[in-house]
């Protein structure tokens, strides 16, 4: 079945997949951190829905630690983030 097709009536709801940054991996979109970037200014997104770019990374001290030291995000945004951004990064997976 395509996404968004209905199975005799009842409509099939599309499941919110993302893939980090720094793993590569596709998951939930719940189990990952966001990032967003808007009119220049950059913030994390605790509920999911902020507007801006986003890009996101895993909730695993494994893959914070890439991203900061890869520091995907500058790459991705084509802009340089801010290091407070990196470090809130770091205190909300308690690294």
């Amino acid at each position: 079945m395509s996404k968004g097709k209905t199975v005799k009536g009842t409509a099939i709801k599309q499941i919110e997949m993302r893939r980090c940054v720094a793993c590569r991996q596709v998951r939930h979109k719940s189990e990952l951190l966001r990032v967003v970037r808007k009119n220049g200014e950059f913030s994390l997104d605790e509920t999911g829905k902020a507007e801006g770019r986003g890009a996101y990374v895993c909730r695993s001290p494994e893959c914070v630690a890439i991203v900061c030291k890869r520091r995907n995000f500058d790459k991705i945004f084509k802009a340089k983030l801010p290091d407070e951004i990196y470090d809130i990064i770091k205190e909300k997976i308690h690294m």
